[in-house]
C-alpha cells in the first residue's frame, strides 16, 4: 500500500542561507531498502552557499547528487573534488572517515540531494573509499522521459558505482505518462523535485515522498514535466543505531565514535580546506539507544 510521507525542515547552522527538507528517516518510515537518510535542498539562491566543516561518518555511504550549483569536496583520505549537476559524489565512510563540503561561487543557485545507505554488516568495518562518476547511464522511457541511473540498475542499464547491497537511484525527468521498470522484488520511494507529478494517480507536492511496497507498480504522470528522484532496494532487516553522522549495531560503539572524534584521534586524519576548523560531535541522550529496524 502506498505512503506519502511530507518532509520536515531541519536548520543546520552550518548551511548557511539553505533549509534543509528531510523525508528519510521519518516517524512513519525509517527506510526504503538499505536507504536510511534523504536530505532535499534548495534551490536556493546563494548569498553565502552552503559550507560544512569537517564532519565525521562511519557504517555508512554518502550519496550526493545535484541538482543545481557546484560543491567542492576535501576528505581525510586525501580526496579533493569538484561536483556538478548530473555527476555522482559516492563515498563510503567503512570504519570512519571525515570530510567538509563547500559550494562554490559562479553559479546563481544551490540545489541538490543528500542521501546515506547503510553498510550491510560483512562490510562496515572495511576501509574508507571515494568514488566520483561525471558518465553516468541514461535509461530512455516512454514518451521522452529519461532517467539518468546514479547507483544500481533500472530497466536494461546499470550505475557503475559501487554498493554493497541490491539497489536503484536515480534522476528522471518525466514527460506524459509511463510505468517505470520496478524490479519487483524491491521497495521503492518517489520524490517530487519539482513540477507537476502522480505517482499512480496521488499527487506528489515538491519534497513529498510516496513510498511502494515490494511489487507494487509505479505510474507516473506530469502534463507539463516534472524531475523526480527514484530510490529503491532489496527489504534490508539488519537493525542499526544511526545517531549523528554514525551508522552503528549498538549503543557503545556510538559512544566510542563520538569520544574519538571529539579527542581528535589519529582514527581520523587531519586535512587541510578553505573552511577551517571541525564541527564537534553533540551531547548524546540521556537513554541507551537500542538497535531498531
Amino acid at each position: 500500500m502506498s505512503l506519502i510521507v511530507s518532509p520536515r525542515v531541519v536548520k543546520l547552522t552550518t548551511r548557511t542561507e539553505v533549509d534543509i527538507k528531510r523525508n528519510l528517516p521519518h516517524q512513519t518510515l525509517r527506510r526504503i531498502g538499505a536507504w536510511v537518510f534523504l536530505d532535499h535542498f534548495g534551490p536556493t539562491k546563494q548569498v553565502d552557499g552552503m559550507v560544512v566543516a569537517a564532519h565525521p561518518h562511519s557504517g555508512l555511504q554518502t550519496v550526493t547528487w545535484p541538482f543545481a550549483g557546484m560543491v567542492e569536496h576535501r576528505d581525510s583520505t586525501g580526496v579533493v573534488q569538484m561536483l556538478r549537476p548530473g555527476q555522482l559524489n559516492l563515498m563510503t565512510a567503512g570504519s570512519g572517515i571525515s570530510h567538509s563540503e563547500q559550494s562554490q561561487v559562479g553559479t546563481d543557485s544551490l540545489h541538490a540531494a543528500q542521501l546515506w545507505i547503510a553498510l550491510p554488516d560483512s562490510v562496515r568495518h572495511m576501509a574508507a573509499e571515494f568514488e566520483h562518476l561525471s558518465d553516468l547511464p541514461v535509461l530512455h522511457l516512454d514518451g521522452g522521459s529519461v532517467a539518468t541511473v546514479f547507483i544500481g540498475t533500472l530497466g536494461r542499464v546499470s550505475s557503475p558505482a559501487k554498493v554493497f547491497t541490491p539497489l536503484v537511484g536515480a534522476e528522471l525527468q518525466i514527460k506524459g505518462s509511463l510505468e517505470l521498470p520496478l524490479d519487483a522484488s524491491f521497495e521503492h520511494g518517489i520524490l517530487a523535485v519539482n513540477g507537476n507529478l502522480f505517482v499512480n494517480g496521488h499527487r506528489l507536492e515538491t519534497d513529498q515522498l510516496i513510498y511502494l511496497e515490494p511489487g507494487e507498480r509505479a505510474v507516473v504522470t506530469s502534463e507539463t514535466g516534472a524531475t523526480a528522484l527514484l530510490i529503491g532496494g532489496e527489504p534490508f532487516d539488519e537493525k542499526l543505531v544511526m545517531w549523528w553522522n554514525f551508522i552503528g549495531r549498538d549503543h557503545d560503539e556510538i559512544v566510542a565514535w563520538r569520544e574519538s572524534w571529539n579527542a581528535a584521534s589519529v582514527e581520523w586524519p587531519a586535512f587541510v580546506d578553505e573552511i577551517g576548523g571541525r564541527i564537534p560531535a553533540p551531547e548524546l541522550p540521556n537513554v541507551r539507544m537500542r538497535p531498531r529496524l
